[in-house]
């Protein structure tokens, strides 16, 4: 059985998420709704959907979202009961009708094989209510793969459009970045736990980019772009040597390129770097690293 867990607070869009969960064609599912103290109440959306599939909701007195966007997904994940699998649903996302049933019909063929389950996504954008091409992916891909294709640009990632074993998410949880920047993209490195991600590609999820999302605010920018620049440098220390050499250069190269755009790197920042060059030798890439070491030194 799946716990699809909503941590709930704008209500804008919320409808078209419940409508997406009552006309899915398998209800082998239930819903856990988490409230984080919002002042918009979904209540009475909620009394129209009470028949049309299984749902807990719960309010909780504190707003933690603000602080931690993470903490909330975890204290909502809490709500759950006795389900194996988990799918953390934005409130303003949304599923199209055969999600669940896609998953149940391909369980057989990932069961003990995979801890991550991830579906084709297509985008929302706000501004112009347009819907994006379909983005779909490799039946079986390491995690290692998946990450490169999307630090690459190649494809895409959001944390609606995932299924996890809760078991990994026991073991590892979620990284607790600010605004959730990335934490997702380090979960999805986290819970496959050595295995494959396996996709299911005949289903949708519909990832929302909206301005009323905290990391979509344009105010945010600085805080996203030093967060980032963490989020590489874990991944480099935790899961560097999961990659291929040629990978493990460009990941070197994507983690000074994001320092650089914030801000000039520190001496550290340029041992731990160039140390990695060294002990992932090619010599091109060793030698520019040194020649962009000094440039950056002898800068004022």
């Amino acid at each position: 059985m799946i716990a699809i867990i909503i941590p709930y607070y704008k209500i804008t869009f919320f409808e078209k998420t419940l409508e997406s969960l009552a006309n899915q064609t398998d209800k082998r599912f239930k819903v856990y709704i988490g409230d984080d103290a919002s002042p918009e109440s979904p209540t009475l959306l909620l009394k129209k959907y009470e028949s049309k599939f299984d749902f807990e909701y719960h309010r909780f007195e504190t707003n933690l979202g603000s602080i931690s966007l993470t903490k909330q997904w975890e204290r909502c994940i809490s709500l759950s009961e006795k389900e194996d699998w988990i799918m953390i649903l934005g409130d303003d996302d949304f599923l199209d009708h055969s999600v669940i049933e896609s998953w149940h019909q391909n369980f057989e063929k990932f069961k003990d094989k995979s801890n991550v389950i991830r579906f084709a996504t297509k985008i929302v954008l706000e501004d112009s209510n347009t819907i994006s091409e379909e983005y779909t992916h490799p039946v079986w891909e390491s995690a290692a793969d998946s990450f490169v294709r999307i630090f690459k640009g190649i494809t895409r990632s959001s944390l609606s459009e995932y299924i996890f074993l809760k078991a990994s998410y026991k073991k590892y949880g979620f990284s607790n970045y600010p605004l959730a920047w990335c934490s997702d993209y380090k979960a999805f490195l986290d819970f496959p736990d050595g295995k494959l991600i396996y996709t299911i590609n005949e289903s949708i999820v519909f990832f929302r980019i909206s301005n009323i999302n905290i990391s979509g605010r344009q105010e945010n920018t600085s805080l996203k772009k030093e967060t980032s620049i963490r989020f590489f440098k874990d991944v480099i220390i935790d899961y560097l040597y999961t990659f291929k050499k040629d990978q493990r250069l460009e990941l070197l190269m994507t983690y000074e390129v994001t320092i650089k755009k914030n801000r000039k790197p520190t001496l550290k920042e340029w041992i731990f770097i160039i140390r990695l060059y060294f002990l992932n030798f090619k010599l091109m890439p060793f030698v520019k690293s040194i020649r962009r070491f000094f440039i950056s030194i002898l800068k004022k």
